[in-house]
């Protein structure tokens, strides 16, 4: 188990120190469940009647919540930014893999850099190229011509497909796959003729890519992924869209292909968005939005209707059907007092 002194940990974050510096922190808790030898954080100054209750050896506050504390504290400007610091500090999750698992099968013409690790039953194809401290988990299959950047790690059963590029320090979860082909067919009197995928998927650095998440390859151009993008569990991102650095998008998102998402955006879980269209920078999507439109103005934007009592959402349903019809009574009526006038 991980620990260390509250005055080095102060020292780390670069936080002023109030109370006992000895104190031994051996790990990181919410508010309600921390206990001694642990720390919490308390970033909401509306619920300052928490801190009477906290049984942590140490609290993570701002300055203006340090009267209210009775135990060993840490002063920060951001408590939740500094809890994020403490709990990769403290982090005790293993790596997807030690050293090479002797059933791994490695193509001979695989360049392996130093302190790689790949875990049993993984299969990497011809001309794979890993960097320094890449990780392959367990199950991984590594398709030819791929390339993964320095210490970039996956965890197990993730499937890259051929000729890839995976940047530095990046992070893909279990089930993952990366480059599939894009839903590309023509019509032929009928029948589908599959459009062969020539494209591939270019993913930038410390880039993370949650649990069953699906990245298809460009249909003749790229699918693009920045630098610092997240993208959470079960996303379908189709072919040739392009994500801006930084970037985060919730589980459930589906983006059509072509898409061209801005830097710096957010996007609400369970939102579906059109493809072959532009969102702007620093726009946010509030969750199980639809997207059929260019976004082309910051802001935060949102569709749908909330959860109503049954009874309710009936009532506002009809009333949407008729929209249409009530809409052209009211002009109508508009046209009949225009005329009085």
């Amino acid at each position: 188990m991980l620990s260390i002194k509250l005055a080095d940990l102060a020292e780390y974050l670069d936080a002023k120190l109030y109370g006992d510096g000895d104190i031994t922190i051996f790990g990181i808790a919410s508010i309600q469940s921390a206990i001694l030898g642990q720390i919490t954080f308390f970033a909401n100054s509306r619920y300052r009647e928490q801190l009477a209750n906290v049984k942590a050896s140490a609290v993570i506050l701002k300055e203006v919540d340090l009267e209210f504390c009775h135990t060993a504290a840490l002063v920060v400007k951001d408590p939740y930014l500094t809890y994020a610091r403490i709990a990769q500090l403290l982090d005790t999750t293993p790596q997807p893999a030690q050293n090479i698992a002797p059933s791994a099968v490695i193509d001979s013409t695989v360049k392996l850099d130093k302190n790689i690790a790949i875990g049993a039953n993984a299969v990497i194809e011809s001309d794979v190229e890993l960097c320094d401290n890449v990780v392959i988990g367990a199950g991984c299959f590594i398709g030819k011509k791929t390339y993964i950047g320095r210490g970039s790690r996956l965890w197990s059963n993730v499937t890259i497909y051929h000729e890839i590029k995976i940047g530095e320090n990046c992070l893909i979860q279990s089930g993952a796959i990366i480059g599939s082909d894009g839903f590309g067919y023509v019509n032929d009197c009928g029948k589908w003729v599959k459009i062969p995928q020539l494209g591939t998927v270019v993913i930038g650095n410390k880039v993370e890519i949650g649990a069953c998440t699906t990245v298809d390859r460009g249909t003749l151009d790229n699918t693009l992924i920045g630098n610092g993008v997240i993208i959470d569990n079960q996303c379908q991102i189709a072919h040739n869209v392009i994500i801006g650095d930084n970037t985060a998008i919730a589980a459930g998102v589906i983006m059509g292909g072509s898409l061209k998402v801005g830097h710096h955006c957010m996007i609400g879980g369970a939102s579906v968005i059109n493809g072959h269209m532009e969102i702007c920078d620093k726009v946010t999507i509030t969750g199980m939005s639809m997207v059929i439109r260019a976004i082309t103005e910051p802001g935060v934007y949102s569709s749908g209707i909330p959860l109503q009592p049954n009874k309710i959402w009936r009532k506002t349903a009809s009333l949407l059907m008729n929209i249409n019809n009530m809409n052209k009574r009211l002009k109508k009526i508009e046209r009949k007092l225009n005329e009085h006038d």
